[in-house]
Order: structure tokens, then sequence, then C-alpha cells
């Protein structure tokens, strides 16, 4: 079984008022790579200045998650499959709500993924469809939580 690590670090700035609620939600996420991602609280939550809109916020970071996971796996699919994917983009989204319990969640994550192929084997709409819930049913992230979850493949630009 594997063990991930992050290492979440917050420090009280001196011009912080923390009693009064007016102080900086910037802090850092390092991963077990070294990898430093600037993150804040969303400003859709606590407003600018006491969160910063040009870090990831945690209802971001779900999404992205949730995103690349099913990326990883269709793209592993795929390649089993024969198809070669030359390029996967999705523009995910999550809708926060209340959920059954009233409370506030992330209610909705709708992944909108495109793909292109290369190769002489080129996948149907039905196919790509199969590889996507596939991907859906093996994502380890969408396993582990009770978000609905929708995938939309985006066909616009199909190649």
């Amino acid at each position: 079984m594997a063990t991930h690590h992050a290492t979440i670090h917050w420090q009280l700035r001196t011009d912080d008022s923390f009693t009064t609620n007016r102080y900086s939600r910037r802090h850092t996420w390092t991963f077990d790579g070294g990898t430093v991602v600037p993150a804040s609280s969303s400003p859709a939550v606590v407003p600018v200045p006491m969160s910063s809109a040009e870090a990831v916020d945690p209802e971001e970071a779900f999404v992205a998650s949730l995103s690349s996971c099913h990326m990883l796996w269709f793209l592993s699919i795929a390649s089993k499959r024969g198809f070669v994917v030359s390029e996967y983009t999705d523009h995910s989204r999550g809708t926060m709500g209340r959920n059954s319990a009233g409370k506030m969640a992330m209610v909705r994550v709708n992944l909108m993924p495109m793909s292109r192929f290369d190769g002489d084997k080129r996948p149907t709409r039905d196919d790509i469809e199969t590889m996507h819930h596939a991907a859906h049913e093996q994502c380890f992230i969408a396993s582990s939580v009770t978000t609905e979850i929708v995938c939309t493949p985006n066909f616009a630009d199909e190649r």
C-alpha cells in the first residue's frame, strides 16, 4: 500500500490581525518530490487581501486532482487498447453547494475532457465514451469521494 505525503505550512505575518480574523490565508503545499505550491483560501470564501487569487485553493486542487486522476487512467486505457493519444485537455469545473446534510461542500465536479489521437487506429465516439467510463471507474480519487462526478467528453475539436 502506497503512502503519499504533503506538508502544509502557514505562518502568522507581522501585519496580520489574527484575533479579528484579518490574517493572511496564504500558505504553501510541499510535496514529497520537492514541489512547492503557493496555496490560499479561495477568494470566493475569504476576500482578497486575506486570500491570494494567484494561489491554488483547496477547492481548485480537489477538482484538479479528480481531473488528473481521470486523465491518467484514460491515457493508460487508451494505450492498452492501441490508441495513440497525442493531446488531452480538460476544462473541469467544480460546483460548491449544500450537500444532503446541509453543509457547504463540493457537490458536483464536471470533467470536460477533449482528446486528440494520432496513428492509424482512431477511436469512435463510443470508444472514447467507453474509455472515459472505465477511467472513472478506476480513478482512485473518484472512488474516495461522495461528490457527484460527471464526465462530458468534448468532441468539438476531435481529430
